[in-house]
């Protein structure tokens, strides 16, 4: 198998993990929490950001384009915070404009970020 499909295949699951993850926070925190589902969202994404990285790191790619870790992290981080900017403006999008409810709309949001966060990490971050 070609070492890009099989890096998507691997960062399909790792990106699965991650929403299952950011999807049960967004609604914890919202349901049980009484947050506001943008600020409940927000959190939700930094978690499951962090388990991506872990994954990606560990598990998906196997090589990487920058030697500090902490730079490669903080790499990471940037594509995560263009990603939350994403995740926020379509929450809002297909909240509050389409009427959707809010899980719905992060289901949606989710599958067209995911996109972005392959292409962008693998560019920046992995070969």
């Amino acid at each position: 198998m070609r070492p890009v499909v099989r890096q998507l295949l691997k960062t399909v699951l790792a990106s699965q993990a991650a929403f299952w993850l950011d999807f049960g926070v967004l609604a914890l925190l919202t349901e049980v929490g009484g947050l506001h589902y943008l600020v409940s969202a927000a959190i939700a994404f930094l978690a499951g950001t962090s388990v991506s990285y872990a994954l990606s790191v560990v598990w998906v790619f196997d090589a990487r384009r920058v030697a500090s870790k902490t730079a490669e992290y903080a790499l990471f981080v940037l594509v995560g915070v263009v990603g939350l900017a994403l995740n926020e403006g379509l929450l809002w999008l297909f909240t509050e404009t389409l009427g959707l409810h809010y899980l719905l709309a992060k289901l949606i949001a989710a599958t067209n970020i995911f996109g972005w966060n392959f292409g962008a990490r693998k560019l920046l971050l992995f070969r």
